[in-house]
């Protein structure tokens, strides 16, 4: 069975009972296993639906109001509420879930990051041991989604929250074999944006290297893991300022591939932000701590700017921190 087809939850005998609803809702093609079609409802278009399918007991579980701290929480391993989505939700509704998670991700990478997400939750019971957070009210003003499980916070918030990419900090990680990789760090769903961040630290002199390459990056420490500084100075590795032309298309593949995940509505917001607030403020560095098999291949790295950072920890396995706003 393929967990994340709708068909597979469908008997032959529902399908039929279904097949309106799904239709309405824009899902009938998903449910017979189809590409999504042009026009295909946004995921923020399946967080309104979900919403307003939802009874008095579910909301008290899952919704919040716009203003809740909670709503801008980030973690390596954590549930937003307390219950998972098989607790909360119908069938039906976890469907929609589904398809809003699916939706936020690039059709070019979408297999692998559900590849990691079931990999990653295999011993929790998979997709529906994700747990989800409703915020404000879809539909009639701002209002946010947050989903959460291992190695994994996503959003969706249909820019209610101006100016702030992916809706707020996001996570994504991956521990492919193991919990402690190999340096070569072998079916790693994001190994592969390290192996390009590398290919800047290996295009840079010998005095640019003494800039980039530091202790250690940002501890990892929840939310604050995210922080912004504010500040275009003092921060940690080197400037893209002294970077070279050439250094500087190689960054630009870094952030490519940092963004390749993500639905191109995230990516180009993401983009936007950061050249808004200037790369040649944005700082790369590489650490000295954790280098796997002590090849020098940085497993640990960081880029940070006055209002951006972006936290790639390799070792012993991969977690990933993002977050970019306009302003911190």
């Amino acid at each position: 069975m393929n967990p994340h087809n709708p068909s597979d939850f469908l008997t032959r005998r529902s399908f039929l009972t279904r097949g309106t609803h799904l239709a309405s809702a824009g899902l009938l093609g998903a449910a017979l296993g189809e590409s999504p079609a042009v026009g295909a409802p946004s995921s923020e278009t399946l967080v309104t639906q979900l919403y307003s399918s939802l009874n008095d007991t579910q909301k008290a579980a899952i919704c919040f109001p716009w203003e809740h701290g909670l709503r801008q929480e980030v973690d390596n391993n954590w549930h937003i509420t307390k219950q998972p989505i098989r607790d909360v939700l119908n069938k039906d509704q976890q469907d929609l879930v589904r398809q809003i998670f699916d939706g936020l991700h690039s059709d070019e990478y979408k297999s692998e990051v559900w590849r990691q997400f079931d990999q990653d939750n295999k011993g929790d019971g998979g997709f529906p041991s994700a747990s989800i957070g409703l915020f404000g009210t879809p539909g009639t003003g701002k209002f946010e989604f947050v989903l959460t499980g291992r190695h994994c916070t996503r959003r969706c918030d249909g820019d209610s929250d101006a100016g702030v990419a992916f809706g707020g900090p996001i996570f994504y990680g991956h521990a492919a074999k193991s919990f402690n990789e190999s340096p070569q760090h072998e079916g790693n769903a994001y190994w592969f944006q390290a192996k390009r961040a590398n290919e800047v630290f290996a295009a840079l002199d010998g005095k640019q290297r003494e800039k980039a390459l530091v202790t250690r990056i940002r501890k990892e420490l929840g939310s604050e893991t995210v922080e912004l500084s504010g500040k275009t100075t003092g921060l940690s590795g080197i400037p893209l300022s002294d970077l070279s032309a050439d250094q500087k298309e190689l960054f630009q593949k870094v952030l490519a591939d940092l963004l390749k995940p993500f639905r191109k509505a995230d990516a180009d917001e993401a983009m936007k932000l950061l050249e808004a607030g200037g790369l040649d403020n944005l700082h790369m560095a590489f650490s000295k701590q954790s280098d796997l098999g002590e090849d020098q291949m940085w497993d640990n790295w960081q880029i940070e700017g006055p209002s951006a950072i972006w936290v790639f920890r390799g070792a012993p396995h991969v977690h990933c921190w993002a977050h970019i706003r306009d302003k911190a």
